[in-house]
Formats: structure tokens, C-alpha cells, sequence
């Protein structure tokens, strides 16, 4: 079952039961003040302290707060937790997090060890300036014990806040703050529903979370890579990233100052048409540039709308897809911007430098079709007006006739009725590029050829995608690949 997006306050997702009270912030704090079991220090950097006085402001917090403290001077910040690059940074999150916790249990662990819990929450950011012009922005997170003399458990977010004034913002971040503790403290064992409570008594129009991790001993079963999924699909944040390792990354700390390649596809499984794609145009677009092949950023990118292409988001599939791409060592974009348009705004914000996309001949043609513009009051036009901001360029893979070994390629390509002279327009000026540099003897191979190979226990799948690929996919039965083996095991000979 889809989970509906938030629209304004809270929705209720199909992985949190209706029972579970519908608190308002306000009475999440007292909750917790209230509740003899939870104590530490609150530290914040940038906006101040806004999370902390929720907890002060209904009473009782004698109970939950050892220490509140904002280090807003960085030479301050620098003698207590240490000297970083960024100071709104994950790097720097975390030096707060680690020195705040290990003072609780240095100062309180031998008097309350046995009754309670201690945690450390603290955040950084950067707010909305007076002249408006900078990132609004943080991470914020908290390192905490679900149990007396337990073992650590951490949960970190990055936001970004979207509303216009600084007070709005600081009120919105105070939220999610609570929501997070509260989430922590009582929602740990289920981390589905933690996210999914984020944005209690907020909407998505005031907040966006691009970035949560869960690690330690509470969340020594969660996978990473299916929390990201989960913040697209509660739409909480309109893509998320993690590399080859299943490790969540921040968008802004990947691709800041960096040329950015993306490839999109169903990725089920990779095949050899799929790196021989990204490594041709990577290849291109680094010459282009006159820069190094590793100043740019690969992107695999995933869409929303075919993960749900069956009516419901499959988690063994997903992670299918993300094991393979990760065992050629690529980092996975899932995202919510279908449009390609869309996609490209979403990345210009993290970087200045320029984009490319590649793609197949396929895709080409129906990037052009206007019925996917229906909702832009100035249809393909607008559309393309947006996507080609800026230096975005598209890198288009050759299709080859199976019958008659004819390449379609960018020249010979037709577009329908007027729609042509718009594409070699953009084809004269250099926004849609042809490859020159592909592999010839891989053009045969198509994603759906292969799953269907797979399927049907047909071993020259294994030819048409990378070796370790091929390995991985049997060891794990992938694909189908369990069900056809048992299925041919069980024909009579």
C-alpha cells in the first residue's frame, strides 16, 4: 500500500496504526518531561535555542534537561567540540553529539546509571539571514540510550526549511526537533512510523527532511537505504540519495561545486548497456569540460513512478536494484520528479556547475511527447524553458534495428509535426548531444530481454551484464532467478 503524502499537517501512512495518539507538540514535550526515564542536554548552534524551549515552556523540564547551552561564537563552538570546515555541517552535528553524550555519562552515569536513560540532542543551523539570501538549513539529531545501560542508538536528519521569515522558521524547526525526541524515545522500535511522525503539526510546504540515518544498538536491523525510500514516498523530501556502501548522503555535501551526471532507468538488473551509457557520456561530458573524470558526479536515478509501477512499492525488488547498482559502485538518486524539468531544478540547487542527463533514443522521443506538459500553462515550451536552464545538455545512446542493424541516432531521429523544428533547435545549439563513443557490440542487450532471460532460466543472461553482477544475482536469487531454477528443477525430463 502507497503511503499519502502530507498535505498540511498530518496524514496517516499504512505503516502507522490508528491507534497511536495524534499528540500536538506541546503535549509531546510534557510527555516526555513527564516521563522519569529520559535525561540530557540540549545544544544548538544558529537559530537558537528552539527545540530546547518547547521543553521549558510546558513545565517540568527539571526532569528531562541537564544542560541547554547555544556555542554561537565559533571560536567557542571550535574550543568545545573541536575545529571543522562547515560549521552547519554533519561533521560538526556530530562532534556535538559525541562530546554532549560522553559528558552525561561521565558526570551522571555512576548516581542514575541504573534509572536512566541518557541522551544528547543537538542541532545546526543556518537560518534565514536579513537579506534573504542564503540556504535555509540544518542537521539536527539526537544519540541517545531507549534503556538504562544500553547501548548507544543515533538517529540524524538534515532539513531544509522553507518558509520566508526567520521566526516561522525558527518555530518550524523547534517541531521538528520535538517530533524527533518524541519519535526516539517512543517510537524507536518502529522506525517506519518515527518518520512518518517527523512532520506532525507541520506540512511539507514549511519543512523538507532530504536526509535521515539510523544507526546503533535500537536500529541494528534498519536498513538505511529503505528509510531514504521512505522519505520520498511519505514525501517529506522529493529525492533522496545513498552510495555503494547503503550509506545515506546528503545532496548539497555530494554535489556542491561538481559537475553532475545522471542516468535514469528501471535498473532491473544493471546491464551492459546501462555502464556502457554513463561511462560514455561521463567520458564525453568530462572532455567537454576540460575537467577530471572523477570532478563528476554519477547519479543512477530511480523515479517514484516506476518503483510503483505495479500498484505498490515492492521492498526485495528496491533493494534488488540498489544491491546491484551498488556492486558496480554507484550512488542511487530515488526521486519524486518524474519530469525531467523538475529533476534538473531539484539538482541546480545544490550545485552551480553544469548537468547532464543521457539517455536512450526511446527516451528522447518521449521527452517530447506534449501530453506530459498538460499541466504547464505553457505545455512543452515552458517545460523545456526550465529544463535547459543554465548549461543542462542531454547525451542520447544509440537504439539499433534488431532486424536490419540500422543505429537511430540524434540525426536521423523524426519528432512529430512542429515538435521537430523545436528539437533541432536544440540539437544545432548543443543541448541535445549525440554519443559517439559507445560500445556497438552491447547495443542488443535491453533490461526487460535480460529480466525476462532470468525469469525463464535462460543462462545467456549472464553475458549481458557485468560479471560481478551475474554473481550477485545467483547468490541471492534476484530477479526471479530462485523461482526459475525451482520451476526447471521441478519440469518432468
Amino acid at each position: 500500500m502507497t503511503v499519502p503524502k502530507h498535505s498540511g499537517g498530518h496524514a496517516t501512512g499504512a505503516n502507522m496504526s490508528d491507534d497511536l495518539p495524534k499528540l500536538t507538540t506541546n503535549q509531546k514535550a510534557l510527555k516526555i518531561n513527564l516521563d522519569p526515564l529520559f535525561y540530557g542536554t540540549f545544544a544548538e548552534i544558529g537559530a537558537g535555542q528552539e527545540v530546547a524551549r518547547w521543553f521549558f515552556k510546558v513545565g517540568g523540564a527539571a526532569g528531562t534537561i541537564s544542560k541547554s547551552m547555544s556555542a554561537y561564537d565559533m571560536a567557542v563552538s571550535d574550543a568545545i567540540y573541536g575545529r571543522c570546515k562547515r560549521y552547519v555541517s554533519r561533521e560538526r552535528l556530530q562532534g556535538m553529539l559525541d562530546h554532549e553524550h560522553s559528558l552525561n555519562l561521565e558526570r551522571l552515569q555512576s548516581a542514575r546509571r541504573d534509572s536512566t536513560a541518557f541522551f544528547a540532542f543537538a542541532n545546526t543551523v543556518a537560518a534565514r539571514n536579513y537579506l534573504g539570501t542564503n540556504e535555509c538549513h540544518g542537521w539536527m539529531g539526537v544519540k541517545f540510550q531507549a534503556h538504562p545501560r544500553d547501548n548507544d542508538s543515533q538517529i540524524i536528519i538534515h532539513v531544509r526549511m522553507l518558509d520566508r521569515e526567520n521566526d516561522l522558521q525558527q518555530e518550524a524547526l523547534g517541531i521538528v526537533g520535538v517530533n524527533l525526541l518524541y519519535g526516539a524515545f517512543f517510537l524507536h522500535h518502529r522506525p517506519d512510523a518515527l518518520v512518518e511522525s517527523l512532520l506532525d503539526n507541520l506540512s511539507t510546504q514549511r519543512i523538507e527532511i532530504d536526509m535521515i540515518e539510523f544507526s546503533g544498538i535500537e536500529f541494528r536491523y534498519v536498513d538505511n537505504r529503505v528509510m531514504s525510500l521512505k522519505l520520498v514516498q511519505l514525501g517529506l523530501s522529493g529525492a533522496a540519495m545513498f552510495g555503494p556502501s547503503g550509506e545515506v548522503l546528503q545532496p548539497s555535501e555530494v554535489l556542491r561545486k561538481h559537475p553532475v551526471l545522471v542516468e535514469r532507468g528501471s535498473f532491473r538488473p544493471v546491464t551492459k548497456v546501462n555502464i556502457d551509457m554513463i561511462n560514455s557520456a561521463r567520458d564525453r561530458f568530462a572532455a567537454e569540460l576540460q575537467v577530471d573524470r572523477g570532478e563528476v558526479v554519477e547519479l543512477m536515478e530511480i523515479t517514484m513512478r516506476n518503483l510503483l509501477a505495479a500498484g505498490k512499492i515492492d521492498l526485495t525488488d528496491f533493494l534488488a536494484r540498489a544491491d546491484v547498482l551498488a556492486a558496480v559502485g554507484k550512488t542511487v538518486l530515488i526521486s519524486d520528479y518524474f519530469e525531467y524539468y523538475r529533476l534538473a531544478a531539484y539538482l541546480a540547487r545544490y550545485t552551480s556547475q553544469p548537468i547532464a542527463v543521457t539517455m536512450g533514443v526511446a527516451s528522447i522521443q518521449d521527452l517530447f511527447k506534449e501530453e506530459y506538459y498538460s499541466g504547464l500553462e505553457g505545455g512543452i515550451l515552458e517545460a523545456f524553458g526550465k529544463l535547459f536552464t543554465k548549461d543542462l545538455r542531454i547525451y542520447v545512446y544509440p537504439l539499433k534495428d534488431p532486424v536490419t542493424g540500422q543505429l537511430s541516432t540524434v540525426e536521423n531521429m523524426q519528432m512529430a509535426g512542429d515538435l521537430h523544428n523545436l528539437y533541432r533547435h536544440l540539437v544545432d545549439r548543443g543541448r541535445i548531444r549525440q554519443l559517439d563513443n559507445f560500445d556497438e557490440n552491447v547495443l542488443h542487450i535491453f533490461s526487460r530481454d535480460v529480466l525476462r532471460r532470468i525469469k525463464d532460466n535462460d543462462p545467456s543472461w549472464e553475458t549481458m551484464v557485468p560479471p560481478q553482477i551475474a554473481e550477485l544475482i545467483k547468490d541471492r536469487r534476484y530477479f526471479g532467478y530462485r523461482e526459475a531454477e525451482m520451476s526447471d528443477a521441478a519440469t518432468p525430463k
